[in-house]
């Protein structure tokens, strides 16, 4: 029987896995298969120039449709997969349609967090994930008005950049203590908290949202401390894993679909890739879901390796990035339970620094504030666990190059 490919979910992830499959010589047919009526996308640009109108829609798009055509692949766009038949290996549409497949591949990412709250069904209330998000609060996002962002992560962030840029009175709260708290270190988000600051941003932290206030459309934010006015607000939450195809098909998951080094599920027919999943890191130790177009281009590499029988790339540092304002931010490892942080450069008055995390004198991951070069060899030293004296590391009269030495 003709091999068959089915992949659930319209990602980067799902986009890279078809390049990756044509280029690792897979014969058989793909079918892929995506709630939203567009190609696959990247949704990093949705929170930054997309949602600034600097980016037209088809520059959004990971690939073209002649690339799929050229491909051979199918696209199912505007469907959705309602059910996993394991013991029949077929996925089931919800337009009744049936999908027999040898091997399944399940791309479904991930969504936002949403707060049962008070008012929060109110008009003018949003999350930002989709294409169709960023075209209803760009609708909205014209100077005199206010936004509330309640989140200070990296997309609630740089949403608050580009709406600042607008002219927009912008005030973020954030329930922890402090900026992004859950990615970098205390430097860093003393940092951005000061940049939003000069910028016009309102900041709050260790504040908690209660509930919104209006008549018909939201017109305030309600916290423990003061009510917010705001005719818009955007909920950035975090995200949860869409799982439940998944879960319900009988599927191991714990904080995503767990999935071994090959990004095999406990099905020997069944992949997982991208937002959705729960894997080993040999970084930290131990398993975790990653959220990155990184992560999710690579796995995606790795599943089509592994489903065309053929040698998986090398395992590559993880890396990760945010535009705002002026200020771009370069990450790469995981900076979980590093026990020491070298600072180099002015992260206290300037706009580009880098802070390294070490454990045991181990170099494990960096945050690079428009240091590229710091980024770079960064990366590099990661890969290969090298023990760097942290002296050097906040010398900048010693050259990243030189970091060897």
């Amino acid at each position: 029987m003709l091999e068959s490919v089915v992949i659930v979910g319209a990602g980067q992830a799902a986009a890279q896995l078809i390049a990756s499959l044509a280029q690792d010589g897979f014969t058989g047919s793909v079918t892929l298969v995506g709630e939203e009526p567009y190609l696959p996308y990247q949704r990093p640009p949705l929170s930054k120039k997309f949602l600034a109108g600097e980016l037209a829609l088809d520059r959004l798009y990971v690939k073209p449709a002649a690339f799929y055509e050229k491909a051979g692949s199918r696209l199912l766009l505007g469907q959705r997969a309602q059910r996993i038949d394991r013991a029949g290996r077929a996925v089931l549409l919800a337009d009744g349609a049936r999908l027999p497949y040898s091997t399944l591949v399940v791309a479904t990412g991930s969504r936002p967090r949403e707060l049962a709250l008070p008012g929060a069904g109110l008009a003018g209330v949003f999350y930002l994930r989709s294409i169709a998000d960023v075209d209803a609060i760009r609708a909205r996002l014209a100077p005199p008005k206010s936004l509330v962002v309640i989140g200070g992560g990296y997309i609630g962030l740089e949403l608050a950049a580009v709406a600042a840029k607008l002219g927009l009175g912008v005030t973020v709260l954030e329930q922890a203590p402090r900026l992004m708290a859950r990615g970098v270190g205390p430097v860093v988000s003393r940092f951005y908290a000061r940049l939003h600051g000069e910028e016009g941003v309102v900041v709050r932290t260790g504040v908690a949202v209660r509930g919104f206030e209006g008549d018909g459309a939201i017109e305030r934010v309600v916290c423990d401390d003061a009510r917010y006015d705001a005719d818009i607000v955007v909920i950035g939450a975090g995200a949860v894993p869409n799982v439940e195809l998944a879960g319900e098909a009988g599927l191991v998951v714990e904080d995503g679909i767990v999935v071994d080094a090959q990004c095999r599920t406990d099905d020997a027919s069944i992949y997982a890739i991208g937002d959705c999943t729960s894997q080993h890191h040999e970084l930290v130790g131990r398993r975790l879901r990653l959220e990155s177009v990184h992560n999710a281009l690579e796995q995606a590499r790795i599943a089509a390796a592994a489903i065309c029988g053929r040698k998986p790339p090398a395992v590559q540092v993880p890396w990760f990035w945010t535009d705002q304002y002026d200020v771009k931010m370069q990450m790469a490892g995981l900076s979980a339970g590093h026990d020491h942080a070298v600072v180099r450069g002015n992260a206290e008055g300037g706009r580009s620094f880098a802070v390294f995390y070490l454990r045991e004198g181990t170099l494990i991951a960096v945050d690079a504030v428009n240091r590229a070069p710091e980024f770079m060899m960064s990366k590099q030293l990661i890969a290969e666990r090298a023990k760097i004296d942290p002296a050097r590391l906040g010398d900048e009269g010693v050259a990243m190059k030189d970091m060897r030495n």
